[in-house]
């Protein structure tokens, strides 16, 4: 048996009060901004947290809230999109995302932590497409949210 991989680690530092950074991880309006096409959310434990693209590749993960601790954190289970559907989502989501807020001298820290990661060279794969997909979600959280506090 292969050892899992790691879990990926991403973190950003967004100098804006904890509020408007937890409302963008909720809000269907907002998550358009920055890290999807489409989105419903039900923000309770146990909702829904449906996200859907339409570019390239196209694809919707249909997720369930875990964790949900408001201006804390927030936690949901991951569909991947095409070519790991098979990997990854069949037959049911083996991956899972978690951010929390933490607040530095700097700002506030968000870490995003998706873990579940089998230890194939197919999930080395998805692996690596993922951490690049959430490094630069995470960055467009950070430029969105500036962007709308200070125009």
């Amino acid at each position: 048996m292969e050892e899992p991989l790691d879990p990926i680690l991403i973190q950003v530092t967004i100098p804006l009060p904890i509020g408007m950074i937890h409302a963008a991880l909720l809000d269907p309006e907002r998550l358009r901004h920055w890290l999807c096409d489409e989105a419903t959310v039900e923000p309770r434990v146990g909702g829904g947290y449906a996200l859907r693209w339409t570019g390239t590749p196209a694809f919707e993960s249909q997720g369930t809230i875990t964790h949900l601790t408001p201006d804390v954190d927030l936690g949901f289970g991951w569909q991947a999109p095409p070519p790991f559907v098979t990997l990854m989502n069949e037959p049911s989501p083996k991956t899972a995302v978690y951010v929390r807020l933490q607040e530095s001298p700097e700002g506030i820290d968000v870490t995003l932590e998706h873990t579940g990661w089998g230890g194939s060279p197919p999930w080395e794969e998805a692996r690596s497409w993922h951490f690049h997909f959430w490094d630069d979600r995470l960055q467009r959280l950070k430029d969105y949210l500036i962007r709308d506090a200070y125009g």
